[in-house]
């Protein structure tokens, strides 16, 4: 059979739209390397990493301008009601999900933003010591005036006050209304939009009131993680569980059990419960052990039961409980970074402490917010308590590490693991992400730890699928091009929400390998295509929706169990980075 031959595309090659990976017409940023300019070839161009917006005490126009001080709130239409990314789960009840805050002593009175984004009035900040105004804004967390700092760029406090300000008084209808847009836009640009955005405010009877009939019906209208039942991604293919039946092996092409073109599917499959989970709540139970309690009684760790360790990898391969999550991504998270919850409690100070402090990410992340994941319930209002802690821990991140950053790939994974925790452990989830699972080399400037993950698939691609390998090599394939978003969004864009749910659940267990196995994965299952560029490239960027989960998690499972492998992998990694170090790292990569 001759590689890569002739075939029609049955994928449309269109960008993937809001729908379709939860950010309007998202793209990731291909990594830095100097491979990317060793051959002339079609490559997909993607935007660069989020630009930092330099501080700076007085300006003319800042850098919001460009992009919102045109806009009128009347135009404004959050893009959100008809959006349905399969992610997430749903959050506390309807009604409660504001977080209690004590009445505020001060008299709120939230900053306004420079003379770019609304007409000249008195109450604009200046940047002249003399007619600075200091807000009396209280900030959830600290209870102390949030004012903006030396230098702070004056739009991007406007943000992080906006923020902090919803934060006490709360919107209305979260999760049911969409939202009036404050950060984007001139509020005071028309009567009209300033009364709109007045009753978009939450008034005092707003947790405690009975659900209306309308809301209602969106509750019964979600999934059960929280998503919005409506049509949703573009370009979904299958990905056939005949391939997997059989474990990772040196092949050659044409292999009989690999489909010989894609087949799309017209809808995702419904996130019904597992068969066996009650059974598997029920050993997840027996397994799992409480390690500590705060002053009221309620659990705050976990641990696994000595007697049952044994049955932890099996069980996690299998799936963990949905009820379990939480509890079980704690646990696997402490074994795999050796900390615990001295380690947990002292970054969730940490982040309580980056809100008090400006970060020069602010406007980019505010931006990226709304866009990210929004079909879910939890995300869907402007400003709700969903895009409020997302904002809160993303701008804490940013400032965690000066190198990192924020990039637009963090969203989404913080999206998620709001799904299963508070902001502040999120946010120490992420940053133990970061330091022990080796996401900080994911996220640095020129995303050396997403190069060294394609090279390891592609000598495991060319060890395993010699043909195919050759045949990518030949019409100048580049994996980079296909497999950015899979590593910087830990395929949170790329597979239906529940399979996420259970590759991370192995990734927490495994680290770094586990995305290396599921991208070799994917081009195991279609390693019988014979097509061209245009159309394995599409292929190659689609939706993928498993035909079996289980089956998918068994073929990783046998293949990450193989410690001949492991060790080959590991080889691999230190081949790149002395690679690199040599300078010789440009021609290492398809």
């Amino acid at each position: 059979m001759k590689p890569l031959g002739p075939l029609s595309n049955p994928h449309d090659r269109t960008r993937l739209s809001a729908t379709s990976n939860g950010s309007a017409n998202s793209s990731y940023p291909l990594p830095l390397s100097n491979h990317a300019n060793s051959h002339a070839r079609d490559t997909l161009e993607l935007p660069t990493r989020s630009k930092r917006v330099p501080p700076i005490p007085t300006r003319s126009q800042s850098a919001l301008t460009s992009c919102s001080s045109s806009i009128d709130l009347d135009a404004v239409s959050p893009p959100v009601s008809h959006l349905t990314p399969p992610h997430n789960r749903p959050p506390s009840l309807p009604g409660s999900r504001e977080r209690h805050v004590p009445e505020p002593t001060l008299v709120l009175t939230p900053p306004q933003p420079t003379s770019s984004l609304i007409p000249p009035s008195s109450q604009t900040p200046s940047s002249s010591p003399t007619t600075k105004r200091q807000s009396k804004l209280s900030s959830p967390s600290s209870k102390t005036s949030l004012v903006p700092s030396e230098g702070e760029d004056l739009d991007a406090f406007h943000v992080r006050s906006t923020y902090a300000h919803l934060d006490v008084v709360g919107v209305r209808g979260d999760g049911y209304e969409e939202g009036v847009e404050r950060t984007r836009a001139r509020i005071r640009a028309s009567r009209g939009s300033e009364l709109r955005a007045e009753a978009a405010l939450a008034g005092p009877s707003e947790k405690s009131r009975d659900l209306r009939t309308e809301e209602l019906n969106v509750l019964s209208s979600l999934d059960r993680y929280g998503f919005f039942i409506v049509p949703s991604h573009d370009r979904l293919v299958l990905l056939p569980s005949g391939p997997l039946l059989k474990r990772l092996a040196s092949v050659r092409a044409g292999s009989k059990s690999a489909p010989s073109h894609a087949v799309s599917v017209s809808s995702l499959p419904a996130a019904s419960s597992p068969l066996k989970e009650q059974m598997r709540v029920a050993k997840w139970d027996r397994m799992l052990e409480v390690l500590g309690r705060d002053s009221g009684g309620n659990v705050e760790s976990w641990g696994i039961k000595a007697s049952k360790a044994h049955k932890l990898r099996e069980r996690v391969y299998k799936g963990i409980p949905d009820r379990w999550r939480r509890a079980a991504w704690e646990v696997l998270m402490n074994r795999f970074s050796r900390s615990g919850r001295k380690a947990v409690e002292e970054l969730g100070n940490h982040y309580l402490q980056g809100l008090e402090k400006p970060s020069s990410y602010d406007i980019q992340i505010d931006l990226d917010v709304p866009r990210t994941i929004s079909g879910h319930i939890m995300f869907h209002t402007r400003y709700g308590l969903g895009q409020r802690s997302l904002f809160h821990v993303l701008h804490s991140f940013s400032l965690r590490c000066h190198e990192c950053g924020y990039v637009q790939g963090m969203g989404p994974i913080a999206a998620t693991l709001l799904c299963y925790f508070e902001p502040e452990k999120v946010y120490a989830a992420l940053s133990r992400l970061h330091d022990t699972y080796n996401m900080h080399s994911i996220f640095s400037p020129g995303f050396p730890g997403l190069l060294q993950a394609i090279y390891v698939q592609e000598r495991i691609m060319e060890s395993k699928m010699p043909d195919v390998y050759a045949a990518f090599k030949k019409h100048m394939i580049s994996t980079t091009s296909y497999a950015t978003k899979w590593y910087i969004t830990l395929f949170a864009n790329s597979v239906p929400f529940q399979t996420q749910l259970r590759l991370w659940d192995v990734y927490l267990l495994e680290g770094e390998d586990l995305f290396s196995a599921v991208a070799i994965s994917i081009v195991w299952v279609y390693r019988g295509i014979s097509a061209n560029f245009e159309t394995i490239l599409s292929l190659l960027s689609s939706f993928f929706v498993p035909e079996d989960d289980d089956l998918l998690l068994s073929w990783i499972e046998r293949m990450l169990g193989d410690k001949k492998l492991r060790s080959q992998m590991a080889r691999w990694r230190q081949d790149w980075n002395e690679l690199v170090a040599s300078g010789r790292d440009g021609e290492a990569l398809l």
